[in-house]
């Protein structure tokens, strides 16, 4: 059986207001050092929704099953994963503690659909910090922006 390759994803989201305009970005890393940027944007959403769908385009867009290790600086993403909110989402049907529908379901279902089919290594990073991937995404996300306010 062939061995899964390793690949580091980098993501972020942005919004320009919120709701408002709204970019996301992803750089994926492969283990021989090839380097990839995805991103674009949407005209009105959420930066939650944007660091979401910075992690379901970038897995959408691996052709074949890897050993992932995913960075955000989305605590709202990582923690998710991290501290099993999904599980519970799930099985109290898609309701929060407080027993109100979840956010963003659309992207969590799809989310959790796609990293089934990886092993995915939820990494939190600190936003806007020392970390150049990180900081190159929020550059990629914010450019998305840009361009859908014709800037």
């Amino acid at each position: 059986m062939k061995e899964s390759r390793q690949v580091e994803i980098y993501t972020d989201g942005a919004c320009s207001g919120n709701p408002g305009p709204g970019g996301w970005a992803a750089v994926i890393i492969d283990a021989d050092g090839r380097e990839r940027e995805i991103s674009g944007g949407e005209a009105h959403t959420t930066n939650q929704r944007m660091e979401l769908l910075a992690a379901v385009k970038a897995l959408q867009s691996l052709e074949q099953p890897c050993r992932i290790r995913l960075f955000s600086d989305s605590a709202y993403l990582i923690n998710a994963f991290r501290q099993g909110w999904l599980d519970r989402w799930e099985r109290n049907g898609w309701k929060t503690v407080a027993g109100k529908p979840v956010e963003n379901q659309d992207l969590w279902r799809e989310l959790r659909f796609l990293a089934k089919g990886h092993q995915v290594e939820w990494l939190k990073v600190k936003g806007h910090g020392d970390n150049p991937y990180n900081n190159r995404c929020d550059l990629l996300a914010r450019r998305a922006i840009a361009a859908l306010k014709g800037e």
